[in-house]
């Protein structure tokens, strides 16, 4: 079912912020709100789950609960400054990040869908063809879960963190996300133990081939760069290879910066941290349908950490680079 908000013209403001997130369902009479004076009814497609989540504090419209979410995504800071925000209790605004993170990530099916429809695109950016996605981890920095489980979270670079693998398309969308991996786990076993895997070894995605940086293990739909390159085709196809592929740490880059919260440490659950990852990837696509602009981050981000290369040491399949690199890029 979906939600229906009321408001009057005073709460215009904040609503056309809103518009730009989701698609509205408008007639042809209101669709300039400057000019109507009666009270209109909007639906917000996306909230559309909001009825199923169980609310703890009523007094809170659906509205303000999002705005909440919203102010934290961009803030990534302690609850206690967005509970000032709507005047809400820390307790009560964490309930409201989770219940909304939630809501927004079940929608992940709606928005997140792998597609074929990138390969010109990829291929226009260095004149890789069959390109399907740019593929990689990166790590989402997390407390400590508890003293038990803890060092399973703790990564090679000595903080605590979810790594987190994404594939993306030549637009910048997201379309896959796994977001429930422990730090200390290798990108290659991520990808090994993932749905995605069964699908490509299934050739569900026909002759499209992934990329992905040499921690993933070379596979005949999956494409990693030569370790020690010789010939000039060799050389050409790294080339091509790397530019190609670095879509996806640009796509990590806008998602942080557009939403900060993931790109600190977020200090919740980890059932909380994993909707929050999701929903705002969900969000992320929302915005990059809507061709909605970057605005400025409200706070200091750390430096993008790039991530090492570690090396897929175990027996890979080359044949189909092999074939790649000789009759194209030679």
């Amino acid at each position: 079912m979906e939600i229906s908000i009321f408001y009057s013209d005073s709460d215009d403001s904040d609503l056309e912020v809103l518009a730009q997130l989701s698609d509205w369902d408008t007639d042809s009479e209101s669709e300039d709100r400057h000019r109507a004076s009666s009270r209109k009814i909007r639906r917000l497609n996306y909230m559309q789950s909001l009825d199923d989540a169980e609310f703890m504090n009523n007094g809170v419209s659906p509205l303000h609960q999002l705005l909440l979410t919203l102010r934290f995504y961009a803030l990534g800071t302690m609850l206690i400054s967005v509970a000032d925000f709507v005047g809400v209790s820390i307790s009560t605004a964490g309930r409201i990040v989770r219940d909304i993170s939630s809501a927004i990530a079940n929608l992940y099916d709606e928005y997140v869908v792998i597609h074929q429809q990138s390969a010109e695109k990829f291929y226009h950016i260095a004149g890789f063809p069959r390109v399907l996605a740019a593929i990689d981890c990166t790590h989402i920095r997390i407390q400590s879960p508890c003293h038990v489980i803890g060092e399973e979270f703790r990564n090679r670079k000595g903080y605590f963190s979810l790594n987190v693998q994404a594939i993306c398309d030549a637009d910048l969308k997201f379309m896959n996300v796994i977001a429930r991996w422990p730090g200390s786990t290798h990108d290659a076993t991520i990808f090994n133990n993932s749905i995605l895997r069964a699908q490509c070894d299934a050739g569900l995605f026909g002759n499209r081939w992934m990329l992905g940086d040499s921690a993933y293990p070379n596979r005949p739909y999956l494409l990693t760069p030569l370790i020690n390159p010789v010939t000039e085709a060799e050389q050409r196809y790294n080339e091509a290879h790397i530019k190609t592929r670095n879509i996806i740490e640009r796509t990590f880059g806008v998602w942080q910066r557009r939403f900060p919260v993931v790109a600190l440490t977020l200090r919740l659950s980890l059932p909380k941290v994993q909707a929050i990852i999701i929903a705002t990837a969900v969000l992320h696509n929302i915005c990059r349908n809507h061709n909605l602009e970057e605005v400025p981050s409200e706070v200091e981000l750390p430096i993008v950490e790039i991530n090492e290369d570690m090396y897929f040491s175990e027996v890979q399949d080359v044949s189909e680079r092999a074939a790649l690199v000789n009759n194209f890029f030679r």
